[in-house]
């Protein structure tokens, strides 16, 4: 360094600069060497980054499905999976007949895998996808009962996540049919049978699901729901403007509701922590948020799910984000498997 600042220096006196803006130049490079890296590494981080932009600009699903099964990345997976929903594509939960382990895509439909259901077995799966795949895809329930030897608690994962959808029967009936069908104390026999026996039927009552059943089964199974989780609060959105309508507010107060993506802590100069926060709208706009020491000490927002945010809105360089005064969880409805009837209390 010490050389290179001798040759720096003199170069740029003959060329007559002058000692103060060498100086200062020669500060400027010496402060970027402490993280400076070589060009081809630069070379190469940057046509892995034009790569990857040119695909999620030109085949956007394609990308994110890649993303998914990536694991992710900054963000949680519900927020890929709004992505894809930005981009025009559809998200279906895991199918016995469509998924595969990992995430895949089928036109403008992207099939959840198998691998996405946190309490399925990897040998579960791997049965389901070795059979479809040798011997093709279930014709109906009886035939994947039949075909794969499951235990019952496995079976139960993949009704609640409704992956016998295709059968056209409410997994309600579904689970009803499991039991009655399996043994729950053990699974189905590996023996194979040379002729199917005939299936004795049983009247069963008639039961539907509804998306709040459907929404927390996907949030135990899969960690969220396939549906908007402002469809889940428990109470009508006390605020309808959107991020888009942002740019008519600044630098006045506004009331709007969001769903948390992600909020970074970061201390200040004396030491109190202070937030940076990004939400989705109901519409699927994002749109940030500051949330100064007073502001992060008083209002926690820890919890996955919908905002009331008041605040005002600031625009800095062109990019607007809320001042917030005030910020309030709005709950979920709940379960109404745990709901008394009468009392409308929760049974514990």
């Amino acid at each position: 360094m010490n050389r290179l600042k001798k040759k720096f220096i003199s170069n740029c006196l003959e060329r007559g600069y002058s000692p103060k803006l060498t100086n200062e130049v020669w500060d400027q490079i010496k402060a970027f060497a402490g993280y400076a890296f070589a060009k081809g590494h630069s070379a190469s981080y940057a046509v892995e980054s034009y790569q990857s932009l040119y695909l999620k600009k030109y085949f956007p699903l394609e990308f994110m499905t890649a993303v998914l099964n990536n694991g992710g990345g900054f963000y949680n997976i519900e927020t890929y999976v709004h992505e894809i929903w930005l981009q025009g594509g559809k998200i279906e939960a895991p199918c016995i007949n469509n998924s595969d382990h990992g995430n895949c895509i089928l036109s403008d439909t992207v099939y959840l895998g198998l691998g996405m259901l946190k309490s399925l077995e990897f040998r579960t799966s791997h049965k389901i996808l070795n059979e479809r795949g040798l011997y093709g895809v279930f014709e109906n329930f009886d035939d994947f009962v039949d075909r794969i030897s499951i235990g019952i608690e496995q079976l139960i994962i993949l009704i609640r996540i409704d992956a016998f959808r295709f059968t056209g029967i409410d997994k309600h009936q579904l689970l009803w049919e499991a039991h009655l069908k399996l043994d729950s104390n053990k699974t189905k026999s590996l023996q194979p049978v040379l002729f199917k026996q005939n299936k004795v039927t049983y009247d069963i009552p008639k039961l539907t699901t509804e998306l709040v059943i459907d929404a927390y089964d996907q949030i135990e199974l899969i960690g969220f729901p396939l549906c908007s989780r402002f469809d889940l609060i428990n109470c009508n959105l006390p605020s309808n403007i959107l991020a888009s309508d942002l740019k008519d507010y600044i630098n006045k107060q506004v009331t709007i509701c969001g769903k948390l993506v992600t909020a970074k802590g970061t201390p200040t100069k004396d030491k109190r922590l202070m937030h940076f926060g990004t939400f989705i709208d109901v519409a699927g706009g994002y749109f940030d948020t500051v949330h100064f020491p007073k502001i992060a000490e008083t209002y926690d927002i820890s919890s996955v799910g919908v905002y009331f945010i008041k605040g005002k809105v600031v625009d800095d360089l062109g990019c607007l984000a809320i001042i917030v005064d005030y910020i309030e969880y709005l709950s979920m409805i709940p379960d109404p498997r745990f709901l008394d009837v009468n009392t409308n209390a929760k049974l514990i």
